[in-house]
C-alpha cells in the first residue's frame, strides 16, 4: 500500500511584489488623447472667417454626362393657328436643367425646368408659320437631344405655309439675345446684348431682372445695345425684355440668368462652418477622460502607497 507523505515548506512570511502596470506606455496614450482633444475642441470652437490673404482658392466643375432626355413640348398642339401672340408654350423636361425654346431656329426665350419636371414660357411668334422646337442644358451648358417638334400658325396676315424671312418681316418687331446667362457672380456687373428687329422707331425698352429691379430704355434705332446689371444673390433669375415701338406694336422675350453660388435662404440666426453639434460631441469626452486619467493616477498612488507600507513592515522580498 502505498503511503503519501505532505511535507510542509516553511516560508520568510513575506510577499513578493507583483508585476507593476507599466505605467510609461499609459502616461503617453493619455498625452495623445488629450493634445487630440485640445487640437479638435479648439479648431471646432473657432468659427472659419474665410481664406488668408496668403491662401489660394481653386475651384472647378467636374465633367458630367450630357442630358439624356428630351423635353417635350405638349402645348400648343401641332397644327394650331392663333390670332394673337405672344403663346404660351408649356411641357415636360429633365430636372436640373434650362429649357431654351426655338420657332423656326431662332431663340425664343429660355427657362429653368421646375422641380416637378415641367417648362412653361411666354413667347412672341412670327407672323406665319413658326416651328417650335425645345432643347435641354446642364450646368456645364451640355446639350440634350432635341425635343418634339411642333408647327403653330400666326395669322396676323393671310395664313402662309412657309416661315418669313427677317428681311421681310416689315413692321412686325422682334427681340434677340443671347440664350441664357452662366456663370455670373453676385455684386458682379454683367452685361445683356438686345437686337431690336423690324418695328418703327423710336422703341422703348423696359428690362425686368427678375429680383425687383427694372430699367427703361429710350432707342432711336435698332442697333444692337446692351444693358448692365448685377445680383446680389444668388438663384436663377428670370429676366422680361418688352419693348414698344412708335406704332404701339409690342414684343418681349424671356431669358434665364443663372449667378453663381448656393441660393440663399431666409434665417433669423448666423450660421458658421462648423456645426454646433460637433463641439458638444467634444465637450462630452472631456469629463470621460478626466475620469481615466483619475483612475490610472489613483492606481499608480494606491500601488506605491502599499509597496511602501510593505517595505517599511520588512515584508516585500526584494
Amino acid at each position: 500500500m502505498l503511503r503519501l507523505k505532505l511535507i510542509h515548506v516553511r516560508h520568510s512570511g513575506r510577499i513578493r511584489p507583483h508585476e507593476h502596470t507599466a505605467y510609461m506606455p499609459l502616461l503617453a496614450i493619455l498625452m495623445v488623447v488629450g493634445l487630440s482633444l485640445m487640437a479638435y475642441t479648439a479648431r471646432a470652437a473657432t468659427p472659419y472667417d474665410g481664406p488668408e490673404a496668403a491662401s489660394i482658392g481653386i475651384t472647378g466643375t467636374m465633367p458630367a454626362k450630357a442630358p439624356t432626355v428630351a423635353a417635350v413640348i405638349k402645348v400648343p398642339k401641332d397644327g394650331q393657328h392663333f390670332t394673337t401672340s405672344p403663346i404660351t408654350v408649356s411641357g415636360t423636361c429633365p430636372s436640373n436643367t434650362i429649357v431654351e425654346l426655338f420657332k423656326n431656329d431662332i431663340f425664343a426665350g429660355s427657362t429653368p425646368c421646375t422641380d416637378v419636371d415641367i417648362f412653361s414660357i411666354d413667347i412672341d411668334l412670327m407672323i406665319g408659320k413658326n416651328t417650335l422646337m425645345a432643347r435641354v442644358y446642364d450646368a456645364l451648358n451640355q446639350p440634350g437631344p432635341d425635343s418634339n417638334k411642333v408647327v403653330v400658325y400666326y395669322d396676323a396676315l393671310p395664313p402662309q405655309s412657309d416661315p418669313l424671312n427677317l428681311l421681310d418681316l416689315g413692321s412686325q418687331l422682334l427681340l434677340n439675345t443671347d440664350s441664357v446667362f452662366r456663370g455670373i457672380f453676385p455684386g458682379k456687373n454683367f452685361s445683356m446684348p438686345i437686337d431690336i428687329i423690324g418695328g418703327t422707331p423710336p422703341y422703348a425698352v423696359n428690362v425686368q431682372f427678375g429680383d425687383s429691379n427694372n430699367k427703361v430704355i429710350s432707342r432711336n434705332d435698332n442697333t444692337t445695345f446692351s444693358v448692365t446689371h448685377n445680383y446680389q444673390k444668388a438663384g436663377t433669375y428670370q429676366v422680361t425684355i418688352q419693348v414698344t415701338d412708335s406704332r404701339g406694336n409690342v414684343s418681349f422675350l424671356t431669358v434665364a440668368v443663372i449667378v453663381n453660388g448656393q441660393p440663399s435662404t431666409a434665417t433669423g440666426s448666423t450660421s458658421t462652418t462648423t456645426p454646433t453639434s460637433i463641439l458638444g460631441k467634444l465637450l462630452i469626452l472631456w469629463p470621460l477622460y478626466a475620469a481615466v486619467v483619475a483612475i490610472v493616477t489613483s492606481f499608480f498612488i494606491g500601488e506605491k502607497r502599499e509597496k511602501h507600507i510593505l517595505e517599511k513592515r520588512g515584508l516585500l522580498l526584494s
